[in-house]
């Protein structure tokens, strides 16, 4: 049985609130409620105004991304196995950043976030679109020959990554590969401003499509009859999915399963109403991720564990457990 809407968003919140205050307690300089009403240090201000809050809001704001992207791709294939990392959007929006940290230095005196942000924007977008055009015919889309396009996109720009890796010096090559772990290391509040504004104006215009959305999960045709126009909505996930994850990616690098497991979670306590669906899910997304990124700081601090790589061990088994039960769907 469904929870109501308003329940689930309080749960959520409070989750969200419980994670906020973790994480920004917790650090190599310990602040507690006590040094807040005693007043804070000099040095306790830095890293908090500095350090922590802007981490904490990319940290937040990305989980909420991501999972809104989750939602959109997994109604435009009608697939809840689609996700960002899963059908090559993170992959070529990775490729896009990496091509300008590895070769950009030719081209521009230094390398800034925007370039970064632009770049990851463009080879997502563009792969997005290639799996579109490659899947669409007569006007109708073949959600298989998607997915499977997606995979081979998914190999083609992880090879092209490998190989502008091997042609990197040393300096490149250890910020790639620290980077395409996942990283809320190096964020700053214009970094926060960027990702706050692309993905609150993006999750807004995919949430005023939730009605087509819901007609389109139920297939092109019911959707052509209910008065929507199937293809612009496809156009419109696909550049707003890629818009969102390569921001998201150009900040912070490759995070997987959001997109996966977030949706899943949600679409089981409150239905597929995509009215419901999306608010939610960025509720759960930034929950989930500022979560994460507390335990991945402190389980083996003072190192930290890669987000990213956190996400895949935590993700990977999620997975798999989806296929098996897909599988058991099949057999009956």
């Amino acid at each position: 049985m469904y929870k109501s809407f308003g329940f689930v968003a309080s749960v959520l919140i409070l989750l969200l609130i419980l994670g906020l205050v973790l994480h920004i307690s917790s650090g190599s300089i310990a602040i507690g409620w006590h040094d807040y009403q005693q007043g804070l240090s000099a040095q306790q201000s830095l890293v908090l105004w500095q350090i922590r809050l802007p981490r904490l809001l990319v940290v937040a704001i990305v989980g909420a991304g991501l999972a809104v992207a989750g939602v959109a791709l997994q109604a435009l294939f009608r697939n809840p196995l689609a996700e960002p990392g899963l059908i090559g959007v993170s992959s070529s929006a990775a490729l896009g950043a990496v091509f300008m940290i590895v070769l950009g230095s030719a081209l521009f005196e230094s390398i800034s976030y925007w370039q970064l942000s632009v770049a990851a924007f463009a080879s997502a977008g563009l792969a997005t679109w290639f799996i579109y055009a490659l899947a669409s015919r007569y006007g109708k889309t073949d959600v298989a020959l998607m997915l499977l396009a997606g995979v081979a996109i998914n190999a083609i720009a992880g090879a092209s990554t490998q190989l502008l890796i091997s042609v990197s010096n040393d300096l490149q090559m250890r910020s790639v590969i620290f980077w395409m772990m996942g990283s809320f290391a190096n964020v700053s509040w214009s970094s926060v401003a960027i990702v706050f504004s692309v993905t609150l104006l993006t999750s807004i215009a995919l949430w005023r499509l939730a009605r087509p959305l819901n007609a389109f999960m139920l297939g092109e045709n019911i959707s052509l009859h209910m008065g929507f126009d199937a293809r612009r909505i496809k156009w419109q996930i696909m550049w707003g999915t890629a818009l969102m994850v390569g921001v998201a990616v150009a900040t912070v690098g490759v995070i997987g399963f959001v997109g996966l497991i977030v949706p899943h979670i949600v679409r089981l306590w409150v239905g597929s109403d995509h009215r419901q669906l999306i608010p939610l899910s960025a509720l759960a997304g930034g929950s989930l991720l500022v979560f994460a990124d507390w335990v991945a700081k402190t389980l083996i601090a003072p190192a930290e564990l890669p987000i990213g790589l956190f996400m895949a061990l935590l993700g990977g088994p999620f997975f798999l457990m989806m296929l098996l039960k897909q599988r058991k769907l099949l057999v009956r």
